[in-house]
């Protein structure tokens, strides 16, 4: 790791003494960020800290270099280096917490397996699975991995990516795995629009593994999507009618694992409308869509 070298701050009388050394500065920054949703502005990391507003973007700035610190038009997060230093799942954990209610409500209102799952490279890596009566003909595992474009976890999330993202994730990796599979990319792209244009909700039969089907939706938060829910049946399983649980517990996931950036938003537009979840009736009338299997 590059050397940091602590710049002297001239004195000003009533502020509160600086920390002599850079390490020092930079952990009053990281300190800052308790979790994966933290969000901060220079402004907020200069106020909080009390650092001159000059050395707070100094160290941001090389935070960000070092991979420690990201930063969008939204402000600063933690990065894949702090994020690591957890362990192999990082921020996983935060998912997995904000994910587990929704998940258990979801199996027991449908009497389906469940499945939370992330991507990494062209797969997706399974956080979770609660399963039901069919949980043990499903051919998953925590901890396993299944190639993202023949899965509605995988779709569901590569729908909300750049096309461009989509192709170096996996154009040199897409396969048959059965005569389902989607196997060019070019037809996976033109799946992923249907997604996108469905709200977000992605089907799989028989893609992944004969007989077996799946609806799926991401969960999303201002920066893109972080994970994805699924519910998982036999091939006679009519995905159409819980498709809207579906997207109700991702959005739901959403709202628990986004607070900091919801409450930041809520800040800057104050007098909107709030998001709510969905209301039966607007799931119903959103069911009432697929009656004949047309907008599959």
């Amino acid at each position: 790791m590059p050397a940091l070298s602590a710049e002297s701050e001239p004195a000003v009388p009533g502020r509160r003494e600086l920390p002599p050394s850079m390490v020092e500065r930079m952990t009053l920054i990281m300190d800052e960020f308790t979790g994966r949703s933290t969000r901060l502005t220079l402004e907020d990391v200069a106020r909080r800290t009390h650092l001159p507003r000059s050395t707070a973007h100094r160290i941001l700035d090389q935070l960000v270099r070092l991979d420690w610190l990201d930063h969008t038009s939204f402000g600063y997060s933690l990065g894949k280096r702090a994020l690591g230093l957890g362990g192999r799942d990082g921020s996983h954990g935060e998912i997995r917490e904000a994910a587990a209610p929704l998940l258990h409500r979801l199996q027991i209102r449908t009497g389906m397996v469940v499945h939370l799952a992330v991507l990494d490279g062209s797969d997706v890596f399974y956080l979770d699975k609660v399963g039901g009566r069919f949980a043990t003909s499903v051919p998953s595992r925590v901890g396993g991995r299944a190639p993202a474009h023949c899965t509605a976890l995988g779709k569901a999330i590569l729908a909300w990516l750049e096309p461009e993202q989509v192709d170096a994730l996996i154009g040199g990796s897409i396969s048959r795995l059965t005569n389902q599979t989607i196997a060019d990319i070019n037809t996976l792209h033109q799946e992923l629009n249907r997604i996108r244009q469905r709200q977000g909700l992605a089907f799989e039969r028989g893609e992944c593994f004969p007989d077996i089907s799946c609806v799926a939706a991401a969960i999303r938060g201002q920066e893109g999507p972080v994970a994805s829910i699924s519910l998982v049946g036999d091939a006679r399983t009519p995905l159409e009618k819980v498709a809207p649980l579906v997207l109700d517990a991702v959005r739901q996931t959403a709202l628990a694992l986004f607070s900091d950036q919801r409450t930041s938003r809520a800040s800057r537009y104050a007098g909107r409308t709030p998001d709510r979840t969905w209301s039966m009736e607007t799931m119903n009338r959103f069911l009432a869509v697929g009656q004949n299997g047309d907008w599959l």
